[in-house]
């Protein structure tokens, strides 16, 4: 496969983790341009998926050669599970990309899923139009300690709701029962409070383009409990970094 062929069907994926590990999706795209302006200057033979997150790693590592602005700094434990739980890398190439051992990469993943479960309880609001995804989104957030907020189908309903209940996190589908999306409502929420959001659609590739507004957080639908616990964990502790 030629190297213009792997980073074009990559790059929706690296911006998810760089999203994911800065908490803004604009600095997680930065950091993703600038990996890709450094790789491509030094002309490498092949890269592979593995090489391109590994070169991302690195440059996620140096925020200060590439941002001015102050970037979270997410754990190796944290960054270890979303190359696991969210982007499927197995242990080895998991530890690659990190640069440690597998032993150590074991040894982070355990600690930080320990931490899934925090002493702190958040509020979280979900706007979902299906009950079955309701139900099972309720339990997750319920799991790991937290409570629901408030449970929306429609934009109105979701605006509405959530100005009221001033929630720690929402959890939004895109497409919603009154055939607008979620990305809609939290945008008109986010005029008047700061809350942080993870989106679920079927399509995350379409929200992963590099334009501006585009979500931070995404789950792909179907989702597995644990990625939704993994970015719900990750959504909290950027937002508790920077009101801390």
């Amino acid at each position: 496969m030629q190297i213009s062929e792997t980073v074009e069907q990559q790059l929706p994926y690296l911006r998810r983790y760089a999203r994911a590990v800065t908490g803004v999706a604009m600095q997680g795209d930065l950091a993703v341009e600038t990996m890709l302006e450094h790789l491509l200057s030094s002309l490498p033979e092949t890269v592979t998926r593995v090489s391109l997150f590994q070169a991302l790693e690195q440059t996620l590592s140096a925020p200060k050669a590439w941002s001015s602005a102050s970037i979270p700094a997410s754990p190796a434990g944290r960054r270890a599970l979303l190359l696991t739980v969210m982007e499927g890398f197995n242990p080895a190439d998991a530890a690659r990309i990190l640069g440690v051992t597998e032993p150590a990469l074991a040894d982070l993943i355990d600690a930080s899923g320990n931490d899934l479960s925090t002493p702190h309880s958040a509020s979280i609001f979900i706007i979902e139009d299906e009950p079955l995804i309701v139900a099972s989104l309720s339990q997750i957030i319920t799991s790991l300690g937290h409570t629901v907020a408030g449970i929306a189908s429609t934009h109105r309903q979701a605006v509405e709701a959530i100005l009221q209940a001033k929630p720690d996190l929402i959890l939004a589908d895109i497409q919603l029962s009154d055939g607008s999306q979620g990305t809609e409502a939290v945008a008109e929420v986010r005029q008047q409070i700061n809350v942080p959001a993870i989106f679920i659609t079927a399509f995350p590739e379409r929200l992963l383009t590099g334009r501006d507004g585009e979500p931070t957080f995404l789950v792909p639908k179907p989702f597995r409990p644990s990625q939704v616990k993994t970015l719900i964990s990750q959504a909290l502790f950027i937002r508790s970094l920077k009101i801390s």
